[in-house]
């Protein structure tokens, strides 16, 4: 992988855990997720409409079709993010989000696909199994069985953050395919297929507009922090796409685990700050080795 794609990537990596933090304080639901999509559309205009005046008017079927595929995986990925970080904790869900893309792309591959695994590529599932251990509370999970609420919601992080890695998968193997082979902008499209979210978001956000009202009010700021920092994150990570390969640039993004498990613990009080953090370096050195094997 070329420096300047891992520099990218270590960037976005620090961002994307930075807004995460911020999403999982604001405690939205989708009709956040539609609030961000809003500020997105309005801050980030001015780029859109400098760098698509020329383009967009000769995107094709195919292009479209990847802006509004784009834009169904992260509107479903966010609301899923979201749910999640009502209902457990954030050094739960965000590490299994982030760790189970890569993770279910080599077990789909593997059971369905004929690829080989090596032994290292093995090694690397066992790393993210016992990750995931550690960051869902390791030993402790013991102590959590004899209580029904805090088994709960650990069983509730895990099932949150194994969906979203799903969706994270999902959308990375779209955006790589749109950015790589049809050669387009990471920026335009991540700006239309935010666009595309919005229409998707715009029912849920009129079902109740007394409640939307009232949520805006109370949660633009986070809104638009997630709105500024977000985007710029995951164009990074297209960046990277375009000059290095997917299976490389996907493992690497978990290096924002680590910064999560960190910043998370801390922040947001969750406790086992130092067990978390070392389950999420078992996670990203897993996809890693699985990236390699």
């Amino acid at each position: 992988m070329p420096l300047s794609a891992f520099a990218l990537i270590l960037l976005a990596g620090i961002i994307h855990a930075g807004w995460n933090i911020v999403a999982k304080k604001a405690n939205g639901d989708a009709r956040f997720s539609f609030q961000t999509s809003v500020f997105n559309m309005l801050i980030w205009a001015p780029v859109g409409i400098a760098l698509g005046w020329n383009v967009v008017p000769g995107w094709g079927m195919a292009e479209w079709g990847f802006v509004v595929l784009s834009g169904v995986l992260h509107v479903f990925y966010f609301i899923v993010l979201l749910r999640g970080y009502r209902r457990s904790d954030l050094t739960v869900v965000y590490p299994l989000a982030r760790g189970s893309g890569p993770l279910l792309s080599s077990l789909v591959a593997v059971l369905f696909l004929g690829e080989k695994i090596s032994l290292f590529g093995v090694a690397g599932i066992a790393g993210v199994v016992l990750g995931v251990f550690l960051v869902a509370g390791g030993p402790k999970l013991w102590r959590k069985a004899h209580d029904p609420v805090q088994r709960e919601r650990v069983h509730k992080g895990i099932r949150y953050g194994v969906l979203t890695g799903g969706f994270i998968a999902a959308y990375t193997v779209a955006d790589s395919y749109a950015v790589k082979f049809l050669v387009m902008s990471p920026i335009l499209l991540d700006y239309f297929g935010n666009l595309a979210r919005i229409v998707l978001l715009l029912p849920v956000a009129l079902k109740d507009r007394a409640a939307t009202a009232r949520m805006w009010r109370s949660q633009w700021k986070y809104a638009l922090l997630v709105a500024v920092f977000s985007p710029v994150s995951y164009v990074l990570v297209l960046y990277a796409v375009q000059q290095a390969p997917i299976s490389h640039v996907a493992p690497a993004r978990e290096v924002s685990m680590l910064f999560a498990a960190l910043i998370g613990g801390h922040l947001l009080r969750e406790g086992d700050r130092l067990l978390r953090l070392l389950g999420a370096l078992f996670i990203a050195a897993g996809v890693v080795a699985l990236a390699m094997g």
